[in-house]
């Protein structure tokens, strides 16, 4: 008996999608896996935190620093109880004070400044001292004191002569105007040198420091007569001169 045949099917227009397969054309939601996380950028840390980390880390370094100063310090001042050098003048006599027609100024000074060391742990060395003389403004004298030391509880006895010869002074200067009245010179000393401290063991770098003596009045002389200045109401300051930069404190 044949065969019977049957006619083909009607092919289809594509193949017939299976079960579980994506439809072409995929959808957005069959292109990319929905069950995949959405990937977020991480945040990226900004130059700004980390320059406020770094000036804060900074900040409490130096806090650190200034309370370990502080507190050396305190231990300092509470072992040796350290107290500045003092200084006063003793005597001052004029010996020559001279202005020419052509406005030339000789001068010269016998000085003597006592220096006292109250304390009585601490030792003060001196480098050679620089003297100069002031009055209204004009320089009228400058000399030098040798380096010396001042042991604990010392009073030291200081003597230079200071002089200048052919400073100009100007014609509207109130210095000239008070030799022209013949008044007594107001004058304003000044020190200035480097000291060295030593307690016990210790020693420290040379720190400047600068004299100054205020209050001082002296009568003119004449011919060869010396003339003694009024010292009683002298006050002389120290002063530590610390350089930061450009400016000196």
């Amino acid at each position: 008996m044949a065969e019977k045949i049957y006619p083909a099917s009607k092919p289809s227009a594509g193949p017939t999608p299976a079960a579980g397969n994506p439809s072409f054309p995929a959808g957005k939601a069959q292109l990319y896996n929905h069950t995949r996380p959405v990937y977020r950028p991480q945040p990226r840390r900004s130059r700004r935190s980390c320059c406020c980390s770094l000036c804060l880390w900074l900040t409490c370094i130096l806090i650190i620093l200034i309370l370990l100063v502080a507190l050396a310090s305190g231990v300092v001042y509470v072992l040796y109880r350290p107290h500045r050098p003092t200084f006063a003048v003793a005597s001052l006599h004029v010996t020559q004070f001279n202005l020419t027609s052509s406005n030339k100024l000789t001068t010269n000074f016998n000085f003597t400044i006592s220096a006292r060391n109250p304390n009585k742990k601490i030792t003060f060395d001196y480098d050679p001292v620089s003297v100069s003389f002031n009055s209204n403004g004009v320089d009228v004298g400058d000399g030098k004191i040798t380096a010396f030391t001042m042991p604990k509880k010392n009073t030291t006895m200081l003597r230079t002569v200071t002089s200048v010869n052919g400073v100009s002074v100007d014609d509207n200067s109130q210095l000239k105007s008070d030799l022209k009245s013949k008044k007594s010179l107001q004058l304003k000393i000044q020190l200035d040198t480097k000291v060295k401290v030593k307690i016990g063991s210790i020693k420290t770098k040379r720190l400047p420091i600068r004299v100054t003596c205020d209050g001082i009045r002296a009568p003119l002389p004449t011919g060869k007569t010396a003339t003694m200045a009024t010292v009683s109401d002298a006050k002389c300051k120290v002063d530590l001169r610390i350089k930061i930069w450009k400016w000196t404190i």
